[in-house]
């Protein structure tokens, strides 16, 4: 499998949103393409990235099957015109770029939100797919657990992922904190734009939220009633919200509308026993900032999100120089063990080839001895093999990670007759 890892990418880096959402793929369908590839190519570790940024199909194979990939994304879709998608599409050949790549998109390097939280467990999911329809071999495994590792120091190590730095999560981050000392928070999302669905998934995600109840209300009652079905929540009519007020502790809006939805005169009618907090997300904004003349109410709006948001960002991207650090280290590190599996095949002959001959030799020498003789003999040979084949196996990994392991593998073969069919590195 070395130097045969490649990855066929289309991205926020290289799309738009109209362009992602036609390659894009659910679970169902990223099962289905993985079965094609299988059934086309009996090609074994492949791994099938789709989010809303990002469609991705890494693969292990001599040949470059960027153009037939293409054309399977496309046919699971139902688009015919093939040809127009193919310039959004980056083609990565090179391996160690390929595992690079990989690597940089598992700990969110290569998000739109620098150090997105998302996508270490949307990668998971792929892996868990690739696993479940068996087009995940051993060099696959190993790869992702590295990916997941390296994940594990950054957030360990670094404070790459510390805080929120887009405006959902940090939204999140602050009804956790102002709901922290309820028993079971009411939470109503007016509003179900990007802002507010965006949000909406990541309460359905989060499992501190698990507990918490959530009504929404959007114009479009259907929206509402679709995504409320999709999260567990309850959805409300929108012309009613002012009628849930009382019973939510907490109503974040995110409306495109130029009207206030929310004033002091609604507020002060109300019978308000304990904190009441707003978050305003809209643009233009939606709540009247004279409500904290009530008391008990606290009003949080888009530029105290902004404002925390932007200090994690900046926190975040004072990190990516140690981040990149971890990430050189771990793709050397794999390079390694990568050459170091490419010689496994020569190396496995070679000790079957050692303990043919051992057991050949025990069976002529120790047919009338003892069996506490027997056990001696087979303890003491068996320890001679492996100081044997130790130094072969080490020269062998060192010559390999230099590059030059072809001459040392057909010395090998010469000596102990081995089969022909080891391909070296250079020729890989």
């Amino acid at each position: 499998m070395h130097n045969h890892f490649k990855v066929i990418s289309i991205s926020h880096k290289t799309a738009t949103v109209e362009v992602r959402e036609r390659m894009a793929l659910n679970q169902e369908g990223t099962v289905q393409v993985l079965e094609r590839i299988r059934d086309l190519f009996a090609l074994r570790d492949v791994l099938v990235l789709s989010t809303c940024n990002r469609s991705e199909i890494y693969y292990g194979s001599d040949e470059d099957l960027s153009v037939e990939l293409i054309k399977i994304l496309a046919l699971q879709n139902h688009l015919e015109d093939v040809a127009d998608f193919e310039s959004y599409f980056e083609n990565i050949t090179d391996h160690l770029k390929t595992v690079k790549h990989l690597f940089r998109v598992a700990i969110g390097l290569e998000s739109q939100i620098v150090g997105d939280m998302q996508i270490t467990n949307q990668v998971k999911a792929a892996y868990q797919l690739s696993a479940d329809t068996d087009m995940a071999g051993p060099f696959l495994h190993r790869l992702l657990h590295t990916a997941f590792f390296i994940n594990k120091k950054v957030v360990q190590e670094t404070a790459f992922r510390d805080g929120a730095a887009s405006i959902s999560y940090a939204t999140l981050e602050l009804i956790a904190e102002l709901t922290v000392n309820l028993e079971a928070p009411s939470v109503m999302i007016i509003g179900l734009g990007n802002v507010g669905s965006d949000l909406c998934l990541n309460i359905s995600d989060h499992k501190n939220f698990q507990n918490y109840q959530v009504l929404l209300a959007n114009r479009t009652a259907k929206k509402a009633d679709k995504l409320a079905e999709a999260c567990g929540f309850r959805a409300v009519p929108f012309d009613c919200v002012k009628d849930y007020l009382p019973e939510v502790d907490l109503v974040v809006t995110a409306t495109n509308s130029h009207n206030l939805l929310i004033d002091k005169q609604l507020l002060s009618k109300l019978p308000i026993s304990n904190f009441k907090y707003f978050i305003d997300l809209s643009v233009p904004r939606s709540v009247d900032t004279r409500i904290e003349e009530v008391n008990g109410v606290l009003l949080y709006n888009i530029d105290d999100i902004q404002s925390r948001a932007d200090e994690a960002l900046k926190r975040r991207l004072s990190s990516i120089p140690k981040v990149e650090s971890l990430l050189a280290e771990a793709v050397a590190d794999f390079d390694d063990w990568s050459k170091d599996m490419s010689v496994n095949p020569t190396i496995n002959k070679l000790k079957n080839a050692l303990e043919q001959i051992r057991k050949e030799e025990i069976a002529r020498y120790l047919k009338d001895t003892s069996n506490d003789e027997t056990v001696m003999m087979e303890k003491l040979t068996k320890s001679i093999m492996q100081k044997v084949i130790k130094l072969p196996v080490l020269q062998l990994k060192a010559a390999c990670r230099r590059g030059d392991a072809e001459t040392l593998i057909d010395v090998l073969n010469d000596l102990f007759n081995l089969e022909k069919e080891t391909i070296s590195p250079e020729k890989k």
